[in-house]
């Protein structure tokens, strides 16, 4: 029997807000990448993320390595943009306290 060679799509989608998400679920690229660069293996990946199959997680963190720069230059701006949005974030709800004012408002509350 002959073994058959074909190429299979990475198992990436871009979200309408231009979010490279895995395999149809909520798991993002960044994700699995960052988990990859701090030394976390693909099953350990998967095994945290059970809605990402094993071979998309090797297939993505394939896809990372053969492509780092373009990738890396991807990450760097969702990076700045989840920066930008935090900081925009805080300075409309300041974190400060916040314990603190949740725990008074409970307490309001009665619940």
């Amino acid at each position: 029997m002959a073994l058959v060679i074909a190429a299979e799509p990475v198992p990436l989608e871009t979200d309408a807000e231009g979010v490279a998400r895995v395999g149809g679920t909520r798991v993002t690229l960044d994700t699995i990448v960052d988990a990859f660069l701090h030394s976390e293996t693909a099953e350990e990946i998967a095994q945290q993320y059970p809605s990402v199959r094993l071979g998309d997680v090797y297939a993505v963190i394939a896809f990372y390595l053969r492509r780092r720069a373009e990738l890396d230059s991807y990450l760097h701006e969702r990076q700045r943009q989840a920066t930008a949005v935090r900081a925009e974030n805080e300075g409309r709800f300041d974190p400060v306290g916040l314990r603190d004012r949740l725990l008074a408002r409970h307490a309001e509350t009665g619940a």
